[in-house]
């Protein structure tokens, strides 16, 4: 076992992902409560005297009241060291979403009670499966009106084609929550709407066999109930199997919820039994275990302005193997120098902490003086290895960028290329011209206004965006084909990203398959890599 493998094999990364308004933010801030990481969880949606939700920071975010860039917040529960990536769950930030997911070990899904699986929920889904992480599914909001508990993970099941097992099993929802039942344990815990900003209160737990005591506190009928459903729910639903769970096949299911602080914590205990410790990663040599191998890292997000006063950039990284210490140097690949990494911090949404130590699972942000690039790897001097890139994700609305004020040509290139190093959008010039043509791709319009806001904001550049009707990106696969020759639709654009890679757009999907067609060997790619 390497020398630090008690401490690495503490750390617990996950992300947390869901549609908009499912309760994401309450929860995460439940957890910190548990942790210790803050006393009083705060009402998020509150008046304006309410603090902001700990994990939203950026101005456009408190403007709004949704989480625009995805924070990283650290506490300690249990004996365990967990770092949490919270992601945006507003469906125009699903680019930085996507992204996280792959610094992430495993993710929790939270599922709103009364609105099932979402489609924001399929998206990020998908970026699950495609990096088969084990996926926990939080079913929130049960002390309003629920849909019925067999119709949810039917639709889980159905819509994101994942086996469910039901861990507890909601007894009634809205004004008729009871509380849950344990399946393990063969127990129901009452449900008491506690103190909101408090920990869980002291649920009273009752055998399922005390009829009785359980009648007095759920009622006749919800006993019969739930007699019945557990009956049901022993014929249909997937037997408990850890490993199909860590293979991301099977979904354990929590109900509870957030913002009355209940189900919360049993879901982090069993979380935490079932969740794995940080993973080995692949790379150009092939798998790097994280206990074995010393130090080395990967880039999956950077942050430009975190800090009003400073204008400065913020490079995060996941450490995939050994540990980190604040003096050590380590090699950038990607640029071929060794160097020591500048006040490397933890980030606990805008309060910063100077780190002297991470582990393998931790996330650290460095300071970024324009030299990294999302999906940038780092190790010791000797070593000489590559993680994997990270996938671009085609971005689904684009705008041609018109400048209102050429005097700031050079304000304006510095804003959209950092903008745009940053991963929020990709940026796109027309074939045959320079950066005076500049098209704007976005997974979600949303990311229009933040541009338009940060450019403004940040670089006292003004800019008028005119929407175009593309809606389908490919990166060309072929090295050897040549734009000039290449046969297209009449709705197609022939473009090219900063890095001089061609790219079509189209309006139509069914022009796609055409393009292949007259193009015999053509390979279109949905997904660039960084």
């Amino acid at each position: 076992m390497g020398k630090y493998a008690d401490e690495i094999n503490k750390r617990r990364t996950f992300a947390i992902i869901s549609h908009p308004d499912a309760g994401k933010t309450t929860l995460t801030e439940k957890f910190l409560l548990y942790g210790g990481a803050i006393n009083l969880a705060g009402s998020v949606k509150g008046k304006a005297t309410a603090r902001h939700a700990v994990s939203d920071w950026m101005e456009i975010e408190k403007e709004r009241g949704i989480s625009v860039t995805s924070s990283v917040l650290q506490f300690q529960y249990g004996g365990f060291c967990i770092n949490i990536l919270d992601t945006p769950g507003h469906q125009d930030f699903s680019e930085d979403t996507y992204r996280t997911l792959m610094a992430a070990d495993s993710a929790v899904m939270v599922i709103d009670a009364s609105k099932g699986v979402e489609a924001q929920t399929r998206k990020l889904f998908k970026v699950c499966v495609m990096r088969r992480i084990p996926i926990f599914t939080f079913i929130n909001k049960m002390d309003r009106d629920a849909n019925d508990t067999f119709e949810l993970l039917d639709e889980i099941e159905k819509e994101l084609g994942i086996a469910t097992c039901p861990i507890n099993w909601p007894i009634g929802s809205g004004k008729e929550f009871k509380g849950v039942y344990d399946r393990e344990n063969q127990c129901v815990i009452t449900y008491a709407d506690t103190e909101k900003g408090t920990k869980e209160g002291h649920a009273t737990q009752i055998p399922l066999t005390d009829t009785d005591k359980l009648i007095s506190y759920i009622g006749e009928a919800f006993r019969e109930q739930l007699t019945d459903e557990i009956d049901l729910l022993d014929g249909a639903s997937a037997e408990y199997d850890l490993d199909r769970i860590r293979a991301g096949e099977l979904t354990p299911v929590f109900f509870g919820s957030a913002l009355t602080n209940f189900g919360v914590e049993i879901f982090l205990q069993h979380f935490l039994k079932m969740t794995t410790t940080p993973l080995p990663r692949k790379a150009d040599i092939g798998l790097i275990d994280p206990v074995e191998n010393d130090f080395s890292a990967f880039v999956f997000k950077i942050q430009a302005n975190m800090n009003k006063a400073h204008r400065d950039r913020i490079a995060f990284m996941r450490i995939c193997s050994g540990k980190y210490e604040a003096s050590m140097e380590v090699k950038h690949l990607q640029g071929g120098k060794v160097m020591r990494l500048s006040q490397p911090q933890q980030i606990m949404a805008d309060e910063r902490k100077i780190l002297e130590e991470a582990y393998a699972g931790d996330i650290i942000g460095v300071f970024d003086p324009g030299i990294f690039s999302i999906g940038d790897t780092l190790c010791m001097p000797k070593e000489q290895f590559q993680y994997e890139g990270i996938p671009t994700f085609a971005p689904e609305h684009f705008a041609r960028v018109r400048q209102l004020d050429t005097m700031k040509r050079k304000q304006f290139v510095k804003g959209i290329t950092q903008i745009a190093q940053e991963g929020a959008i990709q940026i796109f010039q027309e074939c045959n011209t320079g950066m005076e043509e500049i098209i704007v791709g976005v997974v979600g319009v949303l990311q229009f206004d933040v541009l338009k806001y940060r450019l403004e904001n940040e670089y006292n550049v003004e800019i008028r965006l005119e929407n175009l009707p593309y809606e389908h990106i490919r990166w060309i696969e072929n090295k050897d084909i040549s734009l000039d020759t290449l046969t297209g639709t009449s709705d197609m654009k022939k473009i090219k990203d900063l890095k001089g890679n061609p790219l079509l757009l189209f309006v139509n999907q069914w022009s796609i398959k055409m393009t292949e067609d007259r193009n015999p060997g053509l390979i279109l790619s949905e997904f660039g890599r960084n």
